[in-house]
């Protein structure tokens, strides 16, 4: 499906010969010396798969291999929206500091999640840049689990001495990790921050998941 929609986006009209059987498509794969399906035909010249398509059509290889910052702002602006749906239930507005800190509780929750589905692919990723994870281990299976109570404890507004310093430590941590790495050793690096195996790149957004955690912290113990 993706093969044809590239092809007919590009201008063609695509012939599409279905293969309706597993004999049929392993005696074309036989013929063709190919190991997957579809294979695209152009002139007939046979371009190949998918992949090979977005290749000839001077695309990346899958579309989605180079970094990108796609999954948060997916997070942060589902996130804005929750919270201001959230505040406009309960009190009629739609800003307020109460909308602030639920944008900042709904996107460390949600950022917990997707570090949560795959904790080991996740500290793998986080031990390259985090200061104490790089120190010591666990931390880095710890680190999720704390950053959703903090979250789950604003929006449930917890005592701010009950969750405060929980989201004040991580995102300090995080912040002076992300700064080392990026802006002082010049590393070029994945973010761990929506899970181990993102394209996200370590930098500025990666930097803002902890600015939002300090700042949540510092609201509840001075409001």
């Amino acid at each position: 499906m993706r093969a044809k929609d590239l092809l007919e986006r590009k201008g063609f009209t695509v012939d599409d010969h279905q293969l309706t059987s597993r004999e049929e498509a392993n005696k074309f794969k036989k013929e063709h010396g190919v190991e997957t399906t579809p294979q695209a035909f152009i002139d007939d010249e046979r371009v190949g798969g998918y992949d090979e398509l977005r290749s000839y059509f001077g695309k990346d290889e899958a579309g989605q291999m180079g970094t990108t910052y796609t999954p948060v702002i997916a997070i942060f602006s589902v996130a804005a929206l929750l919270s201001m749906a959230f505040q406009f239930s309960v009190s009629g507005y739609y800003l307020s500091v109460r909308t602030l800190m639920l944008f900042i509780a709904f996107s460390m929750t949600i950022l917990a999640v997707q570090k949560l589905m795959d904790l080991y692919s996740f500290t793998n990723s986080f031990i390259t840049y985090d200061l104490v994870a790089m120190k010591w281990l666990p931390y880095g299976y710890i680190y999720p689990f704390v950053e959703a109570y903090a979250g789950i404890g604003m929006i449930a507004q917890l005592p701010a001495l009950a969750v405060a310093p929980f989201s004040l430590f991580i995102g300090t941590v995080g912040a002076l990790s992300v700064f080392k790495a990026v802006y002082i050793d010049k590393r070029e690096l994945k973010c761990a921050c929506v899970g181990g195996d993102s394209n996200v790149p370590l930098g500025f957004v990666s930097l803002s998941e902890n600015l939002f955690m300090i700042a949540g912290a510092l609201i509840m113990l001075l409001i």
